[in-house]
């Protein structure tokens, strides 16, 4: 019927990624009606409190929404932005500065901070452009925690605390990161955090996960205007659990399958997640390096993904295509200036396997040798 079919691939993308059958078969299950039910009221907000454990989020609220992580940063940029706020937006990456075109949305006026997108953002730089524009009244800045495109990966740690000890509110895409890096929200001050089902958590696409802190709240509650939008209208979520009020049918079988990739997480212990994110990472650029092939970064390495140049005298489709149909493995393609320039392994969530990076590894390696010229 059409092109739905069973894959019979690994998908060593960076998201969505490999999915546990347990968790699979957890979406396929009757649940009941998730509107009116109050033990799906129960299980959601014990969820939340479960995820906001994997954010560092014990005063921050987690929220679950019904959307792409996309859906998060249009709803984080909807939520904190009236006509003339003035954001600041810290870009190294193609989705740093698509961070731009969000806020303009809203009407906000944007300042960029650029830095050198082959590594992680300077924080001494931006330091000192932060003490230049001191006065410029700065109400939120936008930072990506691992740019995704390109694999790098910033000190959101450093940066965050540095914009909230000036009085700047933060919003953090860690829809890449989270779950494979730590992340600490309450603690450096992250105001609003967005994740996402799909990457390092490794459950089926489709869910928004995100932390809003009281200081987020209280720029939500004191706007002037209403916030532009509904299904990316945050103010809804405030009390939904206690209320037993969502603003729209929540998909209860994929929040289920969540949920037991949470557990999955836990039962590992995410000590022991992160670790393992960072030796796959480690593993996949030294057998990339070992087989002669170049990075993509020159600095500012992820533990979740990592760009490579294809080797010269090879055609990127051919590899990439070539590693699908005859290796059974698909790797990342990229986006904007790095479509035809680079590949990615996805070494994210249930990506980050010895396993399954020895397999996509050796078939890269007999990928190049079974099309050497």
């Amino acid at each position: 019927m059409g092109f739905l079919h069973k894959a019979n691939y690994i998908m060593m993308t960076p998201g969505p990624t490999m999915v546990r059958e347990n968790v699979l078969h957890a979406k396929g299950n009757y649940y009941g009606n998730s509107d009116f039910d109050p033990k799906f009221f129960e299980f959601y907000g014990q969820l939340c409190k479960k995820i906001g454990k994997i954010f560092g989020a014990k005063k921050a609220q987690t929220i679950i929404m019904a959307g792409e992580g996309m859906l998060g940063l249009d709803s984080a940029c909807a939520a904190l932005t009236e006509k003339g706020d003035k954001v600041l937006v810290i870009s190294n990456g193609l989705y740093g500065a698509g961070f731009k075109d969000l806020v303009e949305i809203y009407g906000g006026e944007v300042t960029v901070f650029e830095s050198d997108v082959k590594d992680k953002i300077d924080t001494d730089s931006l330091r000192v452009f932060l003490e230049q524009h001191k006065d410029y009244g700065f109400k939120y800045a936008t930072v990506v925690h691992c740019d995704t495109p390109s694999g790098v990966f910033n000190n959101v740690k450093d940066i965050c605390k540095t914009l909230k000890s000036m009085g700047i509110m933060t919003v953090v895409d860690t829809v890449s990161a989270v779950g494979g890096a730590e992340v600490k929200v309450d603690e450096w001050g992250i105001d609003i955090a967005l994740g996402a089902s799909q990457k390092v958590l490794s459950a089926t696409t489709g869910l928004t996960i995100m932390t809003v802190s009281d200081d987020a709240w209280k720029a939500i509650e004191n706007r002037k205007s209403p916030i532009p939008s509904f299904y990316c209208n945050l103010s809804l979520w405030r009390d939904c659990v206690e209320k037993k009020l969502f603003p729209y049918t929540m998909p209860i079988g994929e929040i289920a399958a969540l949920g037991l990739s949470i557990d999955n997480m836990f039962q590992e212990g995410l000590d022991k997640v992160i670790e393992r994110h960072y030796t796959a990472a480690e593993y996949t650029r030294n057998r990339l390096m070992d087989l002669g092939i170049e990075l993509y970064l020159k600095g500012g390495y992820s533990p979740t993904v990592t760009a490579f140049y294809v080797p010269e005298g090879y055609d990127l489709e051919e590899v990439y295509n070539h590693m699908l149909e005859h290796h059974e493995v698909m790797v990342g393609k990229s986006y904007g200036y790095l479509a035809d320039k680079v590949l990615r392994i996805g070494h994210m969530g249930e990506n980050a396997r010895f396993f399954r990076i020895d397999y996509t590894m050796r078939a890269l390696e007999k990928t190049l040798k079974e099309l050497k010229k």
